[in-house]
């Protein structure tokens, strides 16, 4: 439909039922309202187009592109070590997960073994990840609703997690952290105890969060019985994650399709109920008391061993073997200057993200640059929902609906 029919108003029967204290006159018209495209900082660079009867939402279509950084496209013309940079920054809130699951699909297409040390650390950088997204999702949510106090609580956890990002990497965002084959570099020296104490204080902080938002009858309003969606609809949009796992779903990557060790941890997997916005908000909740005993066995039974893999045609060498071995020296300056290349194939990772399922579909062609990559946002996919979960609802429960279906939706912008 052309942009300025698609934009125009137009006249509205009269309902046969209308809904309690949303009557109409019999020659009421629809209202097309545009929300957004938002700040990048804010809800990514979304629009939404909104049908309004009154305040009440007929129909939301989401509009995407206003920010298309071409990363996908970007990768292609990079060596394969160096395009890690690039996935990273489709996310900023979940860089981890981006890395992991592009390093283990090129480690899938090498045949490369990951040594299990590197393993648990790749674990507790994401499981802390994942606090620490669903934390500034905590906070922009509930600020969304009215409660600022979330926000700078949820803050001001979520930054000592960036300390221990900048102590253990270098970098509190894009640390750039996990390789092809393991991690950078092994815990620094204190890092253990200081994580361990994170985790302990962390698990006051959520009783503070819920003491403050589980009782609030304003946030209960804005929450319950609001927003839901059924359970056979959200599987057909693709949708995963804690919007799935809120209908009562227990679908988890991380226990259905273990990797990086998951199998070694003891965790559940929290699901809610009805689906709505309430559900969603104890789900993600539950789920950070679940990160942190993973965080918590990883780090008090890390593996001896290497953090990276011995193969010298995949990871660089240690700094101090160049000085004393000239092999050492032609793989640093092959790698650097070539890259390491890779069999032809193709391969699909799949992760479970903070958002849900995180793809990352990787193509070689024998060369050290990939020939495709191309990442399933959860983003993108759960975007689909959002009109299931406002249509009919008031267009304040439609700010709710935005807050609650994901922290960021920049993603979907690659």
């Amino acid at each position: 439909m052309p942009y300025r029919e698609r934009e125009e108003s137009v006249t509205l029967e009269r309902m046969e039922a209308p809904l309690a204290g949303t009557e109409v006159e019999p020659d009421a018209e629809l209202f097309t309202v545009n929300m957004g495209p938002h700040h990048p900082a804010t809800h990514g660079v979304l629009r939404l187009l909104c049908t309004l009867e009154g305040e009440v939402v007929r129909d939301v279509v989401p509009l995407i592109g206003y920010v298309h950084t071409g990363i996908e496209k970007s990768c292609e013309d990079q060596q394969y070590w160096k395009a890690i940079t690039f996935v990273e920054r489709m996310d900023y809130l979940a860089y981890y997960f981006n890395a992991y699951a592009y390093c283990s699909a090129v480690e899938r297409l090498l045949d490369e073994e990951v040594p299990r040390r590197a393993q648990y650390l790749r674990v507790v950088h994401m499981e802390l990840n994942r606090i620490a997204s669903h934390l500034f999702w905590l906070g922009t949510s509930a600020l969304d609703l009215g409660a600022i106090t979330m926000l700078w609580w949820a803050l001001r956890d979520r930054d000592t997690i960036l300390d221990l990002f900048e102590m253990s990497g270098g970098q509190r965002l894009h640390p750039r952290y996990f390789q092809v084959g393991g991690v950078m570099e092994d815990l620094p020296p204190g890092w253990a105890a200081k994580c361990l104490d994170f985790t302990k204080n962390m698990v006051a902080r959520i009783d503070q969060y819920e003491a403050l938002l589980n009782e609030n009858q304003i946030f209960i309003e804005r929450l319950r019985d609001v927003g839901i969606v059924p359970q056979e609809r959200l599987r057909s949009l693709g949708v995963s994650g804690p919007l799935m796992r809120a209908t009562g779903d227990p679908w988890d990557l991380r226990k259905t399709m273990p990797y990086s060790s998951y199998e070694d941890f003891d965790f559940k997997i929290p699901v809610g109920t009805i689906g709505d916005h309430y559900d969603r908000y104890r789900v993600r909740i539950a789920e950070m008391r679940e990160s942190l005993k993973i965080i918590e066995q990883a780090v008090e039974g890390m593996p001896e061993g290497p953090f990276i893999t011995p193969n010298r045609k995949v990871a660089l060498p240690p700094r101090h073997e160049l000085a004393t071995s000239m092999e050492a020296l032609i793989h640093h300056f092959k790698l650097v200057t070539e890259g390491f290349r890779v069999p032809p194939g193709e391969v699909y990772e799949a992760i479970e993200s903070p958002r849900g399922e995180l793809g990352c579909f990787v193509v070689a062609d024998g060369s050290s640059k990939p020939a495709r990559v191309h990442m399933r946002d959860p983003s993108f996919v759960n975007l689909q929902c959002l009109p299931d979960m406002a249509r009919d609802e008031l267009i304040a429960d439609l700010i709710a609906g935005i807050a609650m279906l994901d922290p960021i939706l920049g993603g979907i912008d690659r």
